[in-house]
């Protein structure tokens, strides 16, 4: 079961990463997290400050939560495999 559940959330997640990250930037994303930041820029006696707005698609932070979670119960899964199958081989 958490082999099924982790292989699709890495799938999932790799699909979200690649439409996260596909999304143009000219346009806004419908959902995001958005944050600014200021450059001051000086042109010999002018000085201004820039201010710039960056977007990250939500897409992309919910594709890599998947993708994490993904391989957590990848690995998770593996490690009880290899514990139930070495309980009840005879020891030596």
């Amino acid at each position: 079961m958490n082999r099924t559940l982790g292989t699709i959330l890495v799938v999932v997640g790799l699909l979200g990463l690649a439409w996260g990250g596909l999304a143009k930037q000219d346009r806004r994303p419908w959902l995001g997290v958005t944050y600014a930041t200021t450059e001051k820029v000086n042109i010999g006696p002018f000085h201004t400050t820039r201010k710039k707005t960056h977007i990250i698609p939500a897409q992309a932070i919910f594709g890599a939560v998947a993708l994490i979670g993904g391989v957590v119960l990848l690995v998770a899964g593996k490690k009880t495999y290899l514990r139930t199958a070495t309980a009840g081989a005879p020891r030596s």
